[in-house]
């Protein structure tokens, strides 16, 4: 490529801002995906199918719990697992959804919030892919006010006791531990609770028409008795979970804009091949100003995800910088996706291509882990000084 050309994909040159070992971890992740998940995601899609063999392959690529430190995790830096977030998003939202609630919202409240047997007796094997997490915290009644949960534990004799239901979990149905928040007398807490104990099911989600490559569920606890040092024993109040969330939605403000970028080069490419009234459609005007807006959103999408990655490793990250991220990013790789859609005409509606795909799951990431509406009045909270939630 000469010093005038510009690459449609890396507009802005963003890649020159990483480091050799940001970009090897990132071209790693990219090939897994290029050779693991894109030949066989839409027969996964249309079938409603979370293939088991790939889980395992994310796990021996390491990115399971990537960027937390000893027990077996990569701990890559926080630009590292972004990027890795953004690759996998690129397949398909449900891989990177995988990978964020497995080492995001079960793992990293482990680390951070579990006594030191609660880590040496889970990390590992998870970070391995041997037992797989699923995260409880929404429940059918209570989804953007989680502090209003209807889970609760009691103490009997030295146990704790859980009853209750969660709703909208991912990986539950396979799951082996539930991270699960419930109510107590002293307030919030976390259980780790293995889904095989008596009183503990699940049920599957079933007709979706987003993330259909994921395992969506209901969690339903009766009477779950579990031991005493069964809760994490670090943490109590709603500071728990939301740190778990905050995690997660760093990586959502990679993940979506790949599914951005995915969906802005299928179009990209179609739009060159397309030909009616005797050329590409890409030379026509209307087609070039979707383009360039898609492409413009995205690289502003990513100098935004990189300067937060920066941000978290340099420690100065809060919850609130991540609302933004979120906020924009999984707002503008939607409309990048329905512009895409568009471009492609009735193409865009198949799994031949990734558009409608791309843009049906995109759907579930405005809503999951903090709704558009929740992120905005988050950053409005923290303009004006006042709460407008509650």
């Amino acid at each position: 490529m000469t010093s005038r050309e510009i690459d449609p994909l890396d507009y802005l040159e963003v890649d020159r801002l990483l480091t050799d070992e940001e970009r090897a971890i990132r071209d790693a992740v990219r090939e897994f995906v290029r050779e693991r998940i894109l030949p066989s995601i839409g027969e996964w899609f249309e079938t409603s199918e979370f293939p088991r063999d790939v889980a395992k392959g994310l796990a021996d690529l390491g990115l399971l719990g990537m960027h937390l430190t000893g027990y077996e995790c990569a701990g890559a830096n926080a630009v590292s697992y972004g990027l890795a977030c953004l690759e996998l998003e690129a397949g398909d939202s449900g891989f990177r959804s995988f990978v964020s609630v497995q080492g995001s919202l079960c793992m990293f409240p482990i680390w951070k919030f579990g006594s030191e047997e609660q880590k040496q007796r889970y990390l590992p094997a998870m970070a391995r892919g041997e037992i797989i997490g699923c995260f409880g915290l929404t429940e059918p009644d209570v989804g953007s006010d989680p502090a209003r949960m209807r889970t609760s534990a009691r103490r009997d004799g030295p146990d704790w006791v859980l009853s209750g239901t969660k709703m909208w979990i991912t990986n539950g149905g396979i799951a082996d531990l539930a991270v699960v928040w419930a109510r107590t007398d002293d307030g919030v807490r976390g259980f780790l609770v293995p889904t095989d104990t008596p009183g503990f099911s699940t049920h599957d989600i079933h007709r979706k028409l987003s993330l259909r490559a994921s395992v969506t569920s209901e969690l339903v606890l009766d009477e779950v008795r579990l031991p005493e040092d069964a809760v994490l024993p670090g943490v109590v109040g709603m500071k728990g979970p939301l740190s778990c969330l905050t995690e997660a939605r760093y990586g959502i403000v990679w993940g979506s804009m790949g599914a951005a970028r995915a969906c802005f080069e299928a179009a990209l490419e179609y739009a060159k091949t397309r030909v009616q009234w005797g050329r590409p459609i890409a030379g026509f005007q209307l087609t070039q100003e979707k383009l360039a807006t898609m492409a413009t959103e995205i690289n502003k999408g990513l100098l935004l995800a990189l300067h937060l990655g920066r941000m978290k490793d340099e420690g100065r990250l809060r919850p609130q910088h991540v609302s933004m991220g979120k906020l924009n990013n999984v707002r503008e790789a939607l409309g990048i996706a329905r512009e895409a859609r568009s471009i492609l005409g009735a193409s865009g509606i198949t799994l031949e291509y990734p558009v409608i795909r791309h843009m049906n799951n995109l759907e579930s990431v405005l809503t999951y882990e903090g709704t558009n509406e929740i992120h905005t009045l988050i950053v409005g909270e923290a303009l004006t000084g006042m709460r407008a939630y509650e």
